[in-house]
């Protein structure tokens, strides 16, 4: 007899204190309810019941017995919960909240390969510098960019660091000249991010050979927004700070020059946070696995 059923048709004659009743919650016999009682105790080598005409009650070790066999079928029965969410099909709308360059130049493909794969799942995001929370605002995961505070609300899963390197435009570099070391920035025109805080709108860190340099910059253009620094940077206003990732094209056709390129430009922490007491759907397990795996 298959052990798992015997133990599950133990526990509810016990908890039932009949074997008819627990023949008819499993549609089966009182001789098979017996028969199954009577393989574990055979098992064992010891009663678990005491049966008389007219009751049953456990015994020392039914007791025991007893209580771990709830405690196995419980954890069968989450392990199968489990198995039976990885197969279901994400579907539903996601609600997702990310920095607005890293989710226009980054996340935005992740989004769209995650769509095509999972045609029953809306995804809205939203694009936002500004700090939110998961819990209070509704989003069921967020990317963040800085350091958190530990939280026993929030999960945080890290993401490799959201690097920045130093670039500006030929026609630029040929007017003012193209920095050698960290050092020599204080005498260019260094474009900010108006939402940078801290230190980073007036000193810039770079490091290289286990060694830091903070950089003092000056500037007289700061922008809210990404693709405005961008654009000043190509019309040779100044040297830009900007993700790397969001660089590549401009790099890669020669209208922009990575500056200091001996040098580890400054980088944040990321992390994929959401509620750590959410209910994890198939439609949020597989964003969050596709997230980590593409960005840890």
């Amino acid at each position: 007899m298959d052990r798992l059923t015997s133990m599950a048709v133990f526990v509810r004659a016990a908890d039932l204190g009949s074997f008819t009743a627990a023949a008819a919650e499993f549609g089966l016999s009182t001789q098979m309810v017996s028969k199954h009682v009577m393989a574990l105790e055979q098992r064992l080598g010891s009663r678990l019941l005491h049966r008389t005409t007219r009751k049953q009650s456990l015994t020392e070790t039914g007791h025991l017995y007893h209580r771990h066999c709830q405690a196995i079928l419980a954890e069968v029965d989450a392990a199968e919960a489990l198995a039976e969410q990885a197969r279901a099909v994400p579907r539903g709308r996601l609600r997702i909240n990310a920095p607005v360059t890293f989710g226009s130049q980054a996340l935005v493909p992740l989004v769209t390969r995650y769509l095509r794969e999972y045609p029953e799942v809306e995804v809205d995001l939203t694009l936002s510098d500004h700090l939110v929370d998961p819990i209070e605002e509704g989003y069921e995961a967020i990317i963040r960019l800085g350091p958190i505070r530990d939280s026993t609300t929030l999960v945080a899963r890290p993401l490799a660091p959201y690097r920045l390197i130093a670039c500006a435009s030929p026609a630029y570099l040929a007017a003012r000249g193209e920095p050698e070391t960290p050092a020599d920035l204080i005498d260019h025109e260094c474009l900010g991010f108006a939402y940078w805080s801290g230190t980073l709108g007036r000193q810039w860190r770079f490091s290289r050979d286990s060694c830091t340099y903070d950089a003092p910059v000056n500037g007289r253009l700061h922008i809210n927004d990404w693709k405005g620094l961008l654009r000043a940077a190509l019309e040779g206003y100044g040297i830009t700070l900007g993700y790397e990732a969001a660089l590549t094209e401009e790099l890669y056709a020669g209208r922009l020059v990575h500056l200091l390129p001996d040098y580890d430009g400054p980088s944040r922490p990321m992390h994929l946070l959401y509620a750590a007491d959410q209910h994890m759907t198939p439609k949020l397990r597989h964003f969050i696995d596709d997230v980590v795996k593409e960005f840890a």
